[in-house]
């Protein structure tokens, strides 16, 4: 199991890639962890998410970081294609 070594890894996430994702507009970010499952959320602040998505994944450090935290995640198999994270629907929200 990859979980004590992915932890520790978000325990001292490299200061690069904190600094990308705050460049790709992304805030209020955490990750969470129950029964064998992540669960990630995060708050997007810009006006084009996709293009963020791609800033983020054309970056080197992040592509360093995906490197060592990959082999520590085991994708759902019923995400969408492309997909690495699963997108919820959301079926309830008050702001």
């Amino acid at each position: 199991e990859k979980l004590q070594e992915y932890k520790k890894l978000h325990a001292n996430v490299w200061p690069e890639i904190l600094e990308i994702i705050k460049k790709c507009n992304i805030s209020n970010y955490s990750i969470y962890h129950k029964d064998g499952y992540l669960f990630g959320y995060y708050e997007y602040n810009g006006d084009n998410h996709e293009a963020d998505m791609e800033k983020m994944a054309a970056d080197p450090m992040t592509q360093k970081w995906w490197d060592v935290c990959v082999p520590c995640q085991e994708p759902l198999e019923t995400r969408k294609e492309g997909e690495w994270w699963a997108e919820m629907e959301e079926v309830f929200h008050l702001d």
